[in-house]
């Protein structure tokens, strides 16, 4: 379900953690540079990750690789370069869909994806050219797409660099750790989110570690 590529970070970014954070740039030295994959697809990222909620990571894995032989099954009569494509997804049936283990109402959200995306309706690489704030926006328009899903395609799709959020339990679990908190504020959050900036992205990365 992995891109081939990781995210990519470097020295600067890690240097400005550690010297806004020492605590963080403990964490830093001791894991060293984390490779994280990237999903440069937005489709591809937007659907693997509704397959990928409320179970386990074996689960979905099994999952996305039974969807990916039933689109690559229809994709041989198309002129598709990628089995995974709103036009191939779009022509799986809900019943297809479901037999590869999906939920009904995954189903219905993956489905509908892919046939906005091929009738226009939804244009992803519009998608692009938005701003964080914007992005999360309109992604949580559509069924099945909460925050959170918008936030992991900001960090592992777009790679934008400052996205550290609220609604992430192991984020939340990860800074209470570091800082020896027994509960978090959404005050204490903005408060280290704002020292952070402006690469909380790979900060959320050893915050994931913790």
């Amino acid at each position: 379900m992995a891109g081939s590529r990781y995210l990519n970070y470097g020295e600067r970014e890690v240097r400005h953690l550690s010297t806004v954070c020492p605590e963080l740039g403990i964490v830093i030295d001791k894991l060293g540079f984390l490779d994280r994959p990237v999903e440069p697809d937005l489709f591809t990222a937007l659907t693997s990750s509704i397959v990928s909620q409320q179970i386990t990571g074996k689960v979905a894995e099994t999952i996305w690789g039974r969807l990916v032989k039933a689109a690559e099954a229809k994709m041989a009569s198309k002129q598709i370069e990628s089995a995974v494509s709103p036009e191939i997804f779009s022509i799986l049936s809900i019943e297809e869909l479901r037999a590869c283990g999906l939920s009904q109402r995954k189903a219905e959200y993956i489905s509908a994806i892919a046939s906005a995306a091929v009738d226009g309706l939804l244009d992803f690489e519009s998608l692009r050219t938005l701003d964080d704030a914007e992005f999360i926006k309109e992604l949580v328009k559509l069924r099945g797409v909460g925050e959170w899903t918008a936030e992991m395609m900001l960090i592992f799709s777009l790679e934008r660099p400052d996205v550290l959020s609220w609604g992430d339990f192991a984020i939340k679990k990860g800074i209470m750790k570091l800082f020896g908190l027994e509960s978090l504020t959404r005050q204490q959050f903005e408060d280290i989110r704002a020292m952070f900036s402006p690469y909380n992205t790979v900060a959320s990365l050893y915050l994931w570690e913790l």
